[in-house]
């Protein structure tokens, strides 16, 4: 495999503008640089998930969702009209409904807490709520597929049954919500 990346300190970005895929530039500020990051910032909160001793069966899956993310970041890199396959999209369903099967019902809201990896997984569900943010604002003013969005959006649910079975499988009680 040839080297893709042989210097890291370019300069280029000095001026506030970072360099797109495509070879064009764009401000740091500007919403489709802002979703990036987002996603970014994702990978590695679910890369930190994937690192935790105890949740060793899911480090495959989780390490397929960051490669998925890293699509997803070059689809909007490359200002792409090709967006993320449909299949991923399906397979990330798949994967939430097997969790979820596995998990009770649920009568009442839950707060996030718990185990510390399950408590880590819903810190990442939220990243991932404002990552989808991010990508529809910039969806707004750049062609974005709307695959990337949807995987984002069933994302947040996995992570949040996720959360639910690390609380489950570790023996934690889910603290439900009390109305005041």
């Amino acid at each position: 495999m040839t080297k893709r990346i042989t210097k890291v300190t370019t300069k280029t970005g000095d001026d506030g503008t970072t360099g797109m895929a495509d070879g064009s530039r764009l401000s740091k500020s500007s919403v489709l640089i802002s979703a990036i990051g987002e996603i970014d910032e994702l990978n590695s909160w679910i890369g930190l998930l994937a690192s935790s001793s105890s949740l060793s069966k899911e480090i495959e899956l989780l390490r397929k969702i960051q490669n998925d993310l890293f699509d997803i970041g070059g689809c909007l890199a490359m200002r792409s009209h090709i967006g993320l396959d449909e299949k991923k999209i399906e397979w990330l369903e798949e994967k939430v409904n097997e969790h979820n099967k596995e998990l009770p019902s649920l009568d009442n809201f839950i707060l996030p807490g718990g185990h510390k990896d399950s408590s880590k997984a819903q810190i990442i569900r939220a990243v991932c709520r404002r990552s989808e943010r991010a990508l529809v604002l910039a969806s707004e003013t750049e062609s974005i597929n709307v695959n990337c969005i949807i995987y984002i959006n069933r994302l947040s649910d996995f992570l949040f049954v996720l959360a639910r079975k690390i609380n489950i499988d570790s023996g934690e009680e889910e603290i439900l919500w009390e109305q005041t």
